[in-house]
């Protein structure tokens, strides 16, 4: 893997993980391609001073998106990773599951466990409260990004945005973990871990990712209902693999 020293390193990394995911038709792709379009706009805060500390706030985004590309390349090397990332890229490649589930427990893992952690390790040694004002404007990024991902889907599926208004479940689903989830739950993690001994640090993150682990259950097997209209929707998806990552990157 390459250095990753700043904010460009991340993004060039993740433009590897998507040429490669592109060439050999993954759908590990998909979340990359997502994360890719994060980072972005992540960078364009810190430059234009969007942040009350700019510099703090790229030395997060590196050590949290260091959690992904690290459970990604491990992954790859069948290198033991945390469970909540096992379960996300247990369906890599397996027709059934919609781009949309993909993206959530790509989500659910990264948001819900990695980002705690990364907030707890880039306010060692001081006042984690000082963070929770950049750590809300990282979650108005990922607000804002909401409507333009499923802008992205519907190219992939058109009638997704009928759909998602038909069943208003699947819509809030998607808002709570990209949103809600990571305003309250991730930061309530990151405060917990912030708090605990350094004897206790890895008990506490395995005990959160068994949590983080169960609520992928939910998106990869959402119930009856939910599991039909999913298949509906992955029949009626437009594209190559490679069509549809690209389809997230525009």
């Amino acid at each position: 893997m390459k250095p990753l020293h700043t904010i460009d390193d991340v993004i060039n990394i993740l433009q590897d993980i998507i040429n490669e995911s592109i060439e050999n038709e993954s759908t590990l792709g998909y979340f990359a391609a997502l994360y890719q379009k994060v980072t972005i706009k992540v960078k364009e805060g810190i430059q234009n001073n969007y942040f009350d500390d700019n510099q703090r706030m790229e030395k997060l985004d590196i050590i949290f998106a260091k959690r992904y590309i690290d459970a990604y390349y491990n992954y790859k090397n069948n290198i033991p990773i945390t469970s909540s990332w096992e379960k996300a890229f247990s369906i890599t490649n397996k027709y059934k599951y919609i781009v949309l589930q993909h993206l959530l427990v790509g989500m659910n893992a990264h948001i819900n466990l990695d980002l705690g952690i990364a907030a707890a390790e880039v306010s060692k040694g001081q006042d984690i409260q000082n963070l929770h004002g950049d750590f809300n404007k990282i979650n108005e990024i990922l607000s804002s990004l909401v409507n333009e991902v499923q802008n992205d889907l519907s190219e992939i599926f058109p009638f997704l945005k009928k759909i998602l208004t038909w069943t208003k479940n699947v819509d809030d689903f998607f808002v709570d973990f990209s949103m809600e989830l990571a305003r309250n739950g991730a930061w309530n993690f990151a405060v917990e871990l912030a708090n605990t001994p350094i004897s206790g640090f890895e008990k506490t993150i395995q005990k959160r990712d068994i949590k983080i682990t169960e609520k992928a259950d939910l998106v990869i097997s959402p119930g009856f209902i939910p599991q039909i209209i999913f298949m509906i929707i992955r029949i009626s998806e437009r594209g190559t693999v490679a069509q549809k990552i690209n389809d997230l990157t525009d």
